[in-house]
């Protein structure tokens, strides 16, 4: 992993569980490059000490228009898909293997969301089947920057895991569109980085985001309108 930073460290964790085995996909670059990639690893137990790495699951170069960091799985209609990006061209999906959890040899790399004007802020994407349709939540704008952070969490939603995704309004994710989820407020900035899991019957959305410059980490239940699009409490 040291071909992609200097310290060889990943990032960007995303664990699911399937066929009696935990996988953990991650991310490995250095700030501002798209020379990047995702690895795998798995473990019968997630317990620490357990894990065997299994190298890359997909890869991005700097001739390449897209970027291989952000990491999340889905599974839909018998198949098993990565979302992944950051900025670039925005929010990619490709299919994997899922003998190995590795990436199709030769696999189409589906466009999902972007946005018009550079530097295409939008990364982090987290795709979850609810109803009739799959939702992408992604991060907008700029993370990591302590109180001067403008990350905020917008959705889209297809009938189809690989799009075409539109916002409450109608408006593609691929032109820029996102209907907001939840921005920061007050003294809370930064809000992203998201990801949703099942909880006791209902669906949570973590994310991470800045209270007063000081870094933590955000749990809400998300709620689902009759018209099938999600709200934060």
């Amino acid at each position: 992993w040291y071909e992609y930073n200097d310290t060889g460290d990943p990032w960007a964790p995303d664990i699911s569980y399937r066929d009696g085995t935990y996988w953990l996909y991650y991310a490995v670059s250095s700030w501002g490059t798209n020379h990047s990639a995702i690895g795998v690893a798995t473990s019968a137990s997630g317990l620490p000490g357990t894990w065997t790495d299994h190298g890359k699951v997909f890869s991005s170069g700097t001739t390449d228009t897209w970027n291989a960091i952000d990491p999340t799985i889905v599974r839909a209609d018998g198949k098993l898909w990565m979302s992944f990006g950051s900025y670039w061209s925005g929010i990619r999906m490709v299919e994997l293997n899922p003998r190995t959890g590795k990436a199709i040899e030769g696999a189409t790399v589906h466009h999902l969301a972007t946005r018009p004007d550079a530097p295409y802020a939008v990364e982090g994407p987290a795709v979850v089947h609810h109803g009739r349709y799959y939702y992408l939540f992604a991060s907008y704008d700029a993370c990591c920057s302590g109180v001067n952070s403008t990350y905020k969490i917008r959705v889209g939603r297809s009938t189809s895991v690989t799009g075409p995704y539109v916002d409450e309004d109608g408006t593609p994710l691929l032109e820029g569109g996102g209907t907001l989820l939840l921005a920061g407020h007050g003294r809370f900035v930064g809000t992203g980085g998201e990801s949703v899991f099942r909880d006791k019957g209902r669906d949570v959305l973590a994310y991470h985001y800045y209270d007063s410059g000081t870094p933590k980490l955000g749990l809400n239940e998300l709620s689902w309108g009759k018209d099938g699009w999600p709200t934060v409490r």
